[in-house]
């Protein structure tokens, strides 16, 4: 019968490149470091939610009012574009430096208040001790932090900076002399609440409070098409952060209302102002009409006139018109001669000029903008030099414009003059005191009428500056949720429970994927599917080195070889002849168990009541003598190889009483040629000679990788075992056993995976397998 390997029931492997129970299994095996991992990580994540302070969100909701809303019938341009209001303007306004530092005046930010605790330490909104600040805020230059202790007996005040401590008798900081920037009193009803606890008072600079206001508060829009914006600010004190939101807002609205009654507030100034210089002219002029009657006796005029009187009455009425603009021209001039460009001037004070009314109120529509964005952005802000730019032209329009009107009101006045020249014609006949007294009249009545046309204005602009609109509707107050944004304590335990899978499994899988070794059967199928793995030994590390010493012995070693003797016999060939069979033992490098198993097989198979011989043909670095015990010295293969007259039956020997049918041939002396002799003829000449007396003959042999010894002599073999250690032998080193089995260097090679269990990542345990049913052997 052809010596061909037979097909066997361990010829198998799984075509699927992915084993996904296998792959479970491992990570599986190491369930108590994912149950550590989860322990550790949720505990974190529960001291985390447990010491970690919460931070609330607070809202509120403002409309931004537009002045011209409910002033304007809708029109085209009013449907497509709702709102003249610029939203992002608005926005910079409200979280400007100027409003925030208001809001951190009138609240006193810049003085905050902490209850210490063990491990966490809470923000208050206000102190629950009775607190006094003594200095200013804007006094305050740099950071201060003190530490105030509640005892039994007074309060403990240390300045965190200094290190400083000082003690204060009764709970009352007014009764001792101190340097400290605050009084504190504690009620006698408040003690046996507040002992033991510990408070912290911070004060900085109003510039670093803003600046920090600054940062947390956050302003947006809601929606494209809304005129609403929304004030949003984060704190741990919700009660502190709807206070600064709702003064953000009465702020903000009263510095809008501030800017809408500039220009009413400077038209009654200048009415104010012109007050005072009509009266004493009014005065005088009345003081001149009384005294020069007295003095001319006039009382009535006269009737013969009275057709010259109408005439020149009508020209005094045209006259009167003209001086009466002339005086607002100049009152005008002079205002624009003596105020500076970014006041604002006087609006609507009667002048019949329609160019110069638009004027004056594109000026300070101009100046308003100015000024605000000036505040914001800064002098050298290009939307500052631009209006700054626009306002100077207009201004030198306005100037130009009015005295323009000055000289026609003067040239009209002039033309009226002459005009009355020939009405004087017409009256010749009255007395040159009557026309003396008309001329004192008719001042007088244009100083009375400028009087009260300046007193209706004066009214319309106090009505105007007491009915300003404000500059924002209020939809929402300040609002904060109940639950807290952070921690979020779903969000950081589910995280801490990810965290306790995946850090075991990222180590884990670190270690798989760096890991190069064999460790179970599929590692050297995948590699070599076509050479079946016939058995797998288990790791005897933590027992020792053990010995198949006892026939009767149910050990899981026992067990293990009697498994691999069986295999090994269904694996060789079929012989009519009934003459031994040659069984070789070899490995790809030192240390992967060729000797140990050899030694064990040989016994396995000598339990089973068959001869056996056990030959040492690994000459170069023998150790049967070291794991049974014996000289190394001991006469044996070598000598034989080397020595014709050397018998080799002479040189075996039998060391287990137990075992009557084993003997051994050990290695002999280590030669110079270990190839030469192996392959002179001796060799294969005992191997004849032994099959006839004996069932098996097992031979160690030399590793092959390292030396041809092996390959030289692997024809005379009826079967290879070919040794795999798990967690020894590199993955990279079975592509060498591949192409010795495919190129028939080993004859009839199978594989023996020794070691299994030593590796706990890929979850095998044979103790089950071995021990099933059985004791151990004592």
């Amino acid at each position: 019968m052809a010596n061909t390997p037979q097909q066997t029931p361990f010829d198998f492997y799984d075509d699927d490149p992915v084993d996904i129970k296998a792959e479970v299994r491992r990570y599986v095996r190491y369930w108590p470091w994912f149950v550590v991992g989860l322990l550790i990580t949720l505990s974190i994540a529960i001291f985390y939610l447990r010491y970690t302070p919460n931070v609330y969100q607070t809202q509120a909701k403002v409309k931004i009012l537009d002045e011209s809303e409910g002033l304007e019938l809708p029109t085209t341009g009013f449907i497509f574009n709702r709102s003249n209001i610029n939203l992002e303007n608005e926005i910079e306004i409200m979280t400007s430096y100027l409003i925030l530092e208001k809001v951190v005046k009138d609240l006193g930010l810049n003085t905050a208040f902490y209850e210490e605790g063990n491990i966490k330490t809470s923000q208050l909104a206000q102190l629950p001790i009775g607190y006094e600040q003594l200095i200013a805020a804007d006094s305050v230059t740099t950071s201060e932090t003190y530490k105030v202790s509640v005892e039994e007996t007074g309060f403990e005040v240390e300045a965190i900076d200094t290190e400083e401590i000082t003690n204060f008798a009764n709970h009352n900081t007014y009764l001792s002399r101190h340097n400290l920037p605050f009084q504190l009193r504690l009620e006698a009803s408040q003690k046996e609440v507040l002992i033991g606890k510990t408070f912290i008072i911070s004060l900085q600079p109003i510039k670093k409070a803003t600046l920090g206001l600054k940062r947390a508060i956050e302003v947006q829009t809601i929606g494209e098409q809304s005129d609403l914006l929304q004030l949003s600010i984060k704190g741990e004190s919700r009660e502190r952060s709807e206070t600064i939101l709702n003064k953000l807002i009465d702020i903000f609205n009263q510095d809008g209302i501030e800017d809408r009654q500039l220009v009413s507030k400077r038209t009654l100034e200048f009415i104010d102002e012109r007050f005072v210089f009509l009266a004493e002219e009014l005065d005088s002029i009345e003081v001149n009409k009384q005294e020069f009657k007295q003095e001319n006796n006039l009382i009535y005029l006269e009737v013969d006139a009275q057709s010259g009187i109408e005439q020149r009455s009508q020209s005094d009425a045209e006259a009167f018109k003209i001086e009466n603009q002339l005086a607002l021209a100049k009152a005008l001039q002079e205002a624009l001669e003596k105020q500076d460009q970014t006041d604002l001037l006087p609006a609507n004070i009667g002048l019949q000029d329609n160019g110069i009314n638009a004027l004056i109120q594109d000026y300070n529509t101009i100046v308003t903008n100015l000024n605000k964005i000036t505040v914001n952005g800064g002098r050298n802000n290009p939307t500052v030099i631009a209006l700054t730019d626009q306002l100077a032209n207009v201004r030198r329009n306005i100037t130009s414009s009015v005295n323009t009107y000055i000289s026609q009101l003067e040239l009209s006045k002039s033309q009226i003059r002459s005009r009355n020249q020939r009405f004087v014609g017409q009256v010749a006949q009255l007395p040159e005191k009557e026309k003396l007294l008309r001329a004192i009249e008719r001042q007088q009545k244009i100083k009375e009428s400028l009087y009260l046309l300046l007193l209706q204005k004066r009214e319309e602009a106090a009505i105007n500056l007491a009915i300003t609109e404000p500059s924002i509707k209020v939809v929402e107050y300040a609002l904060s949720g109940e639950e807290p944004i952070a921690p979020k304590s779903n969000i950081i335990l589910m995280g801490g429970l990810l965290l306790g899978l995946l850090l075991p499994f990222g180590v884990l899988y670190l270690r798989f994927m760096l890991d190069t070794k064999v460790h179970q059967k599929e590692d050297i199928t995948k590699v070599n599917s076509e050479t079946p793995v016939i058995a797998e030994i288990p790791d005897m590390k933590k027992e020792g080195t053990k010995l198949f010493t006892n026939p009767n012995d149910r050990s899981m070693l026992a067990e293990a070889f009697r498994i691999l003797a069986a295999n090994v016999n269904y694996s060789l060939p079929l012989d009519e002849e009934a003459l031994g069979k040659v069984i070789f033992c070899t490995s790809t490098i030192k240390g992967e168990g060729k000797t140990f198993t050899s030694l064990n097989l040989s016994l396995a198979l000598s339990s089973m009541n068959k001869k056996v011989l056990l030959i040492g043909a690994d000459l170069r670095n023998p150790q049967i003598h070291t794991i049974v015990k014996v000289d190394k010295d001991q006469v044996g293969l070598s000598n034989y190889l080397h020595d014709p007259t050397i018998d080799w039956k002479t040189c075996k020997t039998s060391l287990f009483k137990a075992h009557p049918n084993h003997q051994i041939l050990f290695s002999g002396s280590i030669p110079p040629n270990p190839p030469s002799l192996l392959t002179n003829g001796r060799f294969e000449q005992l191997l004849d000679d032994a099959k006839t007396a004996f069932d098996y003959i097992i031979v160690d042999t030399a590793p092959s990788i390292l030396v041809t010894d092996t390959t030289l002599i692997a024809p005379l073999a009826d079967a290879t075992l070919y040794m795999v250690r798990a967690d020894v032998t590199e993955k990279s080193l079975l592509q060498f056993s591949k192409n010795l089995a495919e190129t028939k260097k080993l004859n009839n090679m199978l594989y023996v995976l020794n070691g299994v269990g030593a590796s706990k990542a890929y979850g095998y345990s044979y103790n089950y397998g071995y021990n099933y049913g059985y004791g151990h052997a004592k």
